[in-house]
């Protein structure tokens, strides 16, 4: 009989103890830190981010001419290295995506330098209405990776 309630005293200590240990000792949740695209050209690549998309650099640690980093959220990244042979055919589910104050003030700007873009389907110079209300465009950088640019709210 002690020894029958000795081990029922045992067991119930494991489990109280496991139960304790996965729940106070879980790993903490992964976060993003930054996305990385393999270019050709990193200068047509870093001024397509900055100039067309509106993206700010900051300070990469290699000064070797072959990386720029850029913000794309607070504390997340996009680093851009320079060595890809070629450029590339991406789908477009495979993408980038950039919000904004006004997809139709974004698309003119596009136009205005004779930038295309398209809608979700493919239609040139069209913009998609997502079911929830978003509006979004697609577009190319110059090695061929899609990017989204819509005007969905934090």
């Amino acid at each position: 009989m002690k020894k029958i309630r000795f081990v029922t005293i045992l067991i119930v200590l494991c489990l109280i103890h496991t139960a304790s240990f996965s729940q106070n000792n879980s790993l903490p949740k992964a976060r993003l830190n930054h996305t990385a695209i393999y270019v050709v050209d990193l200068k047509k690549s870093g001024d397509f981010y900055t100039q067309i998309i509106g993206l700010d650099t900051v300070p990469e640690p290699f000064h070797d001419g072959k990386h720029m980093w850029l913000q794309t959220a607070p504390h997340i990244q996009m680093h851009i290295i320079q060595g890809a042979a070629e450029a590339k055919t991406y789908y477009k589910n495979q993408h980038s995506c950039f919000s904004v104050a006004s997809v139709k003030a974004f698309a003119k700007m596009l136009t205005g330098k004779n930038i295309s873009f398209e809608d979700v389907k493919g239609t040139a110079n069209a913009i998609t209405i997502r079911v929830d209300g978003v509006k979004q465009i697609w577009l190319q950088d110059p090695d061929g990776y899609w990017v989204e640019i819509n005007d969905a709210k934090d």
